[in-house]
């Protein structure tokens, strides 16, 4: 099922059906991506799905879905999750993996899967391996997309956001046509507190320590594919998709 398909069950979860798949590919991958903010995880998650015929599965587009569908449309995980949110708090661990298993047909989807944004930590990651288990699957690999904190730091720092439209730049890579003006609809273009320089070190440094012992979970079970993310996105899937192939 590729990302310019619906995603229903994944989005709703409960009895909620996807539009009819096209046929399985000739071979089922079913990835968890990782990598940093500011890496381009998201873009390859894209890339992937059209290329490999596998869904892409993010939580974070749950998360978000949530903040909109009507309450009698949230699931009990769903609405644990919107509570937590609301209070600017994570959400713990056990209310992400019981998201996950109410959606635990998508697992089971005949194109395979691509997990973005779960799990998060080992103790996600064990829990996942159960409920795999319990669902007859294995994961074919987990992609680890790795960039120079430098390159991060630039590209994050770089982010220019319309307060308007939502729309966003880069001053390098993507700028608008007069500096500082959203081009859509002329709003005056600011930098996100969280992608100021400063706020960028302090992010990585705690996704490198809370990401460290998930990499290891992986590691130990010879599951880690690690990929250089420089270069334009098609360079970068060539390189996921040469390193799964050797996999």
């Amino acid at each position: 099922m590729t990302e310019q398909l619906n995603r229903v069950s994944w989005i709703k979860g409960g009895d909620a059906l996807c539009a009819p798949l096209p046929p399985p590919p000739a071979h089922i991958y079913r990835l968890i991506l990782l990598g940093a903010p500011g890496v381009g995880k998201g873009t390859q998650a894209e890339l992937l799905a059209q290329r490999l015929g596998a869904c892409h599965l993010s939580t974070g587009d749950v998360f978000r879905a949530a903040k909109t569908l009507p309450k009698e449309q949230l699931s009990p995980a769903m609405q644990k999750a919107i509570v937590s949110m609301s209070r600017g708090e994570l959400v713990q661990d056990e209310t992400v993996l019981a998201m996950v298993k109410e959606r635990s047909r998508c697992l089971r989807c005949r194109g395979g899967f691509l997990l973005d944004g779960f799990p998060r930590t080992a103790v996600q990651a064990e829990a996942l391996e159960n409920l795999l288990k319990w669902e007859h699957r294995e994961l074919s690999a987990v992609v680890n997309y790795d960039l120079p904190l430098t390159v991060i730091v630039a590209r994050l720092s770089g982010r220019r956001t319309c307060p308007g439209c939502k729309a966003v730049y880069h001053e390098t890579a993507r700028p608008p046509k007069t500096p500082g003006v959203c081009d859509q609809c002329g709003g005056k273009l600011y930098q996100r507190e969280d992608d100021r320089e400063e706020s960028v070190r302090v992010r990585m440094d705690a996704y490198a320590k809370s990401t460290k012992p998930l990499i290891d979970f992986y590691e130990r079970r010879k599951l880690l594919v690690t990929v250089q993310a420089t270069g334009t996105p098609e360079e970068i899937c060539e390189r996921t998709l040469a390193a799964l192939s050797k996999h």
